[in-house]
Formats: C-alpha cells, structure tokens, sequence
C-alpha cells in the first residue's frame, strides 16, 4: 500500500524526553523493536534506520535481543550441544572455559564483544603467567564459540576473534629417539613394559591405542597388530572408545625383530583368552597413564636416558620419524601413522597391506637381533 503522506515506508523516529532520537522499526517477524542507541539528531537517527532497512532486507540483520545472552551460557551451551566431541576434547573445552575464559569475558554480552575486547583478554593471560601454547587453546576455543554464534544463530554479524597469530601454539619440537635409546629406555622400565615400549614406538601407537590392545589384535605371525579402540582417560576414570579419529582405524605391521619380545610378553603377562588385554598392570588392571608412570618411574627413566621431559607419545613421534625415513610415500605413512586429514578415509581404504610392510622391513633393517636367514626369529639384544 502506498505510504500516507509524512511517514516512512520502514519504521520510525521519536524525540525522547532527553532531546535525543530513537528508531523503531519492524523486525523480519513483524514484531516492533526499539533501536538500541540513541542519536543527537534525527538526520543520524534516519542514517541509522536506513542502514538496518537494508540488513534487514539482505537478510543480515541481527536482533539485538539475542546478543545479550552471557558468553559463559552460550559456551557452555555450545560445549554440551556437540555430542560427536571426544570426552577429553569436552573435558578440556571445560577446563579452558572455566579457568582461562569464563573469570575474564564470561560475563559479557554476545552482543558486545569487540577485537579489542578479546585482545585485552589475551594479552592478560600472558601478563598473567599462561603459556603461549595454554592462551592460543583457549583462544581458539573462543573463536569456535562465536563462529557458531556468527554462521550458524545469527547473533553476531563477525567474529571478534581477529588477531593474527593469536592461534599458533608455536611448541617446542618434541624430542626423538635413536634406536639404541628406544631400547635403553625398555630395559629401565619393569620387564612386563619391556615389549610396550618396543610395540607402541615401532608401530607408532599412541599411549591409549596400546593399551586398548586384545590378544585378538596381535597377529605375531601374519606380523600385524590391529588398532580398531582407544581408552580415553577422564576425570575420575577410564573410557574405552575408538580411536582418536577414522584414519586412527588402522593395522600396522610389526618389524619382525621385536615379534620374539612380543611371543614373550603375551606367553608371561597376557592370559590366553582372546579379548584379554595385552598391557595391563601387575594386578591385571587396565594401565591408567598416572599409574603407569609410577610404576616405571618413568620421570627417573628418562632422567637417567639424558631425556628429561620426555613423554610417552614422544615414543609414537619417534617411531614416525623413523617410519618417514624409510622411503615410503606420504600416502602409506598417513595410514600407517593414523594420521587424520580431509582424506584419511581414502588414505586409510587405499594403502597397501605391501607398501605398510616395507615399512616395517625398513625398520627391521635399523633394529638389532635381526636373523637375515630368517626374518622372524632371534631375539633382538638390547644396546648397552
């Protein structure tokens, strides 16, 4: 219909009681909303009017109202909306939100975030002590936050995470280990972890994949074990789930020269059923990580290796240095790795059971007690 003669065709403008304007326009719903800011002059205030005409027109509007939800609910929301979020990945999410972005900017409106705001925020929690490694997880745990809140509820027209670098961790690099280290550290641990120091570096497992291991998973003749689960450590217990990611589905090929260690370790300290575990503890408990360090004193171990800060996923890292050095293509190291990438379940369906167990040659070549008359016997000797 045609506008009556003195009105706008799109909301309108009032004279408050303090001299100041105001717009009041209809949202996308038809409900009438009252502008958030007010203006010195009308001229301004129409300026204003116009400009969210036009956003609501493109469809880019954004009501006011939903921005003032706190940061900390909508976090915290957003933490529990995503189930497909692996129990660790939720408990750290948690724990960042709590200590390192709840104290600082929980009490804000979505609304009213700004760049400023968030640099402020960071740069807080470096003056304040927190590693630059801690600082760009949370950071990074922020800017997902309000992307959500960006692309997907339309409450924020931009992201206000917009720091450059603000997101690299930059780590140090992990350290790695000869072959004759491998072996050293094996022979400081107690004999029944002897094979798992061997197995999770030279199949490259991480810490939870190795200890998720069933009898049924090793075939020490075929040379082959088998990663189909994880446990998954949380507060106040263990979980056994899949592994870290699809590309984590994997079977990996043994180097023949620590199939005898491995004869060994399952004829000693696995039972014969075939869902036993493999690695457990000496009460045939599942081997926590906490425990498993106490029961190797494990900071004493890699002390007296002249590897103090080592961890036991260095372990993994090193077995993937010495995997990438055997010649192999990117493809086959991805999926003897279990590494995740946009194509990891390509890579994973298309390796060769042939190109994963040259790698396991290559480092058999590398590994002592190796038998050149016949690949799968003799007993490796640890060095020194």
């Amino acid at each position: 219909m045609p506008n009556k003669d003195g009105h706008r065709h799109f909301g309108n403008v009032r004279k408050l009681p303090s001299g100041r304007f105001q717009v009041r326009y209809p949202g996308p719903d038809g409900r009438m909303r009252n502008g958030g800011e007010t203006y010195p002059t009308r001229p301004l205030a129409l300026r204003a009017l116009a400009i969210i005409e036009g956003q609501v027109a493109r469809g880019e509007w954004i009501d006011p109202e939903r921005g003032k939800v706190l940061l900390r609910d909508y976090a915290d929301r957003w933490i529990a909306q995503r189930p497909k979020l692996r129990p660790r990945t939720v408990d750290l999410y948690r724990w960042l939100l709590g200590k390192h972005i709840a104290p600082y900017l929980g009490g804000v409106p979505l609304g009213r975030l700004s760049t400023a705001m968030v640099r402020e925020w960071r740069a807080e929690l470096l003056g304040k002590g927190v590693s630059a490694s801690m600082a760009a997880k949370a950071y990074r745990l922020l800017r997902a936050v309000l992307m959500t809140a960006v692309n997907e509820d339309n409450i924020l027209p931009r992201n206000p995470c917009r720091i450059p670098g603000a997101d690299a961790e930059d780590p140090a690099e992990r350290p790695t280990l000869t072959v004759t280290e491998v072996y050293d550290l094996a022979a400081e641990m107690p004999d029944r972890f002897f094979a798992l120091v061997l197995l999770a570096t030279f199949a490259s497992l991480r810490y939870g994949e190795a200890t998720a291991l069933q009898r049924r998973d090793l075939d020490l003749t075929a040379r082959t074990v088998r990663v189909r689960q994880a446990f998954v450590e949380r507060t106040g217990g263990v979980l056994l789930g899949p592994p870290k990611s699809r590309a984590g589905l994997r079977t990996v090929s043994i180097p023949a020269s620590i199939v005898p260690e491995l004869r060994r370790h399952l004829a000693d300290y696995a039972d014969d059923d075939p869902d036993a575990w493999v690695f457990t503890g000496p009460k045939g408990a599942v081997l926590k990580r906490s425990n498993f360090n106490k029961l190797t004193a494990w900071k004493e171990a890699v002390a007296k290796l002249g590897k103090p800060g080592l961890h036991f996923h260095d372990l993994r890292h090193t077995g993937n240095t010495l995997a990438a050095s055997s010649g192999a293509s990117t493809r086959d190291l991805m999926a003897r790795m279990g590494h995740d990438s946009m194509n990891a379940a390509l890579i994973y369906q298309h390796a060769t059971s042939e190109a994963d167990r040259a790698i396991a040659d290559a480092l058999d070549r590398k590994l002592p007690g190796r038998d050149d008359d016949d690949p799968s016997a003799g007993a490796p000797v640890p060095a020194g």
